[in-house]
């Protein structure tokens, strides 16, 4: 401590001062008296040394502390129960511990989560890929009639659609959890909502001779973003035309109160096992009754879009008794 220039200045000033306070005690009042004035100034100079070493003892222990933190250790804890601008700074301090601990076990999540989602979109991209690889090396033979040529480029051709939509769908959710998707915030009309959704599945709904029933007045509105929960709607739709047999139905309603705008997609298809329930927004999720060709992403890309617009998606649904999606959009957040 006494190294340290700042005390050494301290102790030189309270030397001066001793001295002078002394030689005017003399001059002024009695020898006796400048004894007593040096022996009280010898006293408050040590006392005040003393306690500085002590507070500088609790900033070697902090500084310590702060090195211990700054190495991952966050279990310690410098509280204490006194008053005192040293006690203030530890508490702030171990607040601070506190929230670099809880940033730290969020950053681990997010690795384990990417990990997860990287061996999940491999797992996925392998399939398609060694397919094509295969068939690739079959275009190869010269002998190979034009029939299966035919056949094989067609179905490399329908690989190669699936791996830019898994791609595509991925980059969408990645946005979406990083925050830097900007969701409008518009009074949209639900008929336009529902006419943009449809389109791309007229098609898969005609092959399959299903019919498609909407009902709702064309005033019924809602607040949010109409190209992003169409995709939402889209996705749900897919999934209720796929899994609907030939000649099933597929019903679309929508109504608005004083709280929420509400849109239910109900299909007749085989239904959602009840251990499936829970986890069938989750990404790469596949339950009993998926098809083969899924692969677990639409639904979790319509909940994600849904949800961050204030919105709540939830789904009812019996094992052979088709699936009902209720969308609802809150007018206020509540």
């Amino acid at each position: 401590m006494l190294r340290n220039q700042e005390i050494q200045r301290y102790i030189i000033i309270m030397a001066i001062i001793t001295m002078i306070a002394a030689g005017l005690a003399v001059v002024l009042l009695t020898p006796a008296a400048a004894v007593f004035v040096l022996i009280t100034s010898i006293i408050l100079t040590g006392s005040s040394l003393i306690f500085t070493k002590w507070r500088y003892r609790e900033i070697e222990k902090l500084s310590g502390y702060l090195r211990k933190i700054a190495s991952g250790d966050y279990t310690l804890d410098v509280r204490d129960n006194y008053e005192g601008e040293l006690s203030i700074l530890k508490s702030d301090i171990y607040k601070v511990t506190l929230m670099l601990s809880e940033q730290g076990a969020l950053l681990q999540q997010d690795k384990i989560k990417l990990t997860d989602a990287i061996s999940d979109i491999s797992h996925q991209l392998k399939t398609p890929l060694t397919s094509m690889m295969v068939m690739t090396d079959l275009l190869s033979d010269p002998k190979l009639n034009e029939a299966k040529r035919a056949e094989f480029t067609r179905n490399i051709g329908t690989q190669l659609e699936r791996i830019e939509w898994l791609v595509s769908s991925l980059l969408k959710l990645s946005k979406i959890d990083a925050g830097t998707v900007l969701f409008k915030n518009e009074k949209t009309s639900v008929q336009d909502l529902i006419e943009k959704a449809i389109r791309p599945v007229l098609i898969p709904i005609d092959i399959k001779q299903q019919t498609l029933t909407i009902t709702g007045e064309e005033s019924v509105t809602f607040l949010g973003d109409l190209n992003w929960t169409a995709e939402a709607i889209i996705n749900i739709l897919k999934n209720c035309v796929e899994h609907t047999d030939e000649g099933g139905e597929i019903a679309i309603s929508f109504s608005e109160n004083a709280l929420f705008t509400e849109i239910a997609i109900q299909d007749q298809g085989r239904g959602i096992a009840k251990e499936d329930l829970p986890n069938i927004f989750k990404r790469f999720y596949k339950g009993k009754n998926a098809g083969e060709d899924s692969v677990g992403i639409g639904l979790a890309m319509a909940y994600s879009i849904i949800t961050s617009q204030r919105g709540n998606l939830e789904v009812t649904s019996k094992n052979g008794k088709g699936t009902q999606f209720h969308i609802k959009f809150y007018k206020k957040v509540i």
